[in-house]
């Protein structure tokens, strides 16, 4: 079995205000799940689970499945848009974080997985029992249901399921 890799990270917190704030997030992949499923642990103890190829092909273009929507921003940013009935939460990580976290994960894949012609799971959203790391300090969200919509690519088949 092949071991989990975990990537302690920082990614900037984007608020509806004129500051932005860094936080820790946990990038995490566990060969034994899902192959190709990666999972943000955000500090107050939410997890976000989701395809792998969405953060790859985010790094590229704009992509958007079910309540995650990723999109590169210049040559060193990448933003994920994370919505739940909570509201909406972007953070902006550094591309080059992410592209090594990839990295780490594609070595422990198998090349030739029998589950590597599957469809990847949808995202997902759960919170983790473990409070630790819980950010008494967190930015006031915004309501999901004053977002406008506005014209992105869009994947079908993704919906989130809520923990």
């Amino acid at each position: 079995m092949s071991p989990v890799i975990e990537e302690h990270a920082r990614a900037r917190l984007i608020t509806d205000g004129p500051l932005t704030r860094p936080v820790p997030v946990d990038l995490r992949y566990d060969p034994a799940d899902e192959r190709r499923t990666v999972h943000i642990g955000l500090p107050d103890g939410t997890d976000w689970a989701f395809g792998r190829d969405l953060l790859e092909r985010g790094l590229r273009t704009p992509i958007e499945r079910g309540a995650v929507r990723v999109w590169p921003c210049g040559r060193t940013q990448l933003i994920v848009e994370l919505h739940s009935t909570d509201g909406v939460e972007v953070f902006q990580f550094e591309i080059r974080t992410l592209i090594r976290f990839l990295a780490r994960t594609r070595a422990q894949t198998p090349a030739a997985s029998p589950d590597a012609d599957r469809t990847p799971q949808p995202p997902s959203r759960t919170t983790r029992t473990d409070t630790s790391r819980t950010d008494t300090s967190r930015a006031a969200r915004t309501d999901k249901s004053t977002q406008q919509e506005e014209d992105a690519p869009q994947e079908r088949g993704a919906q989130p399921a809520h923990g």
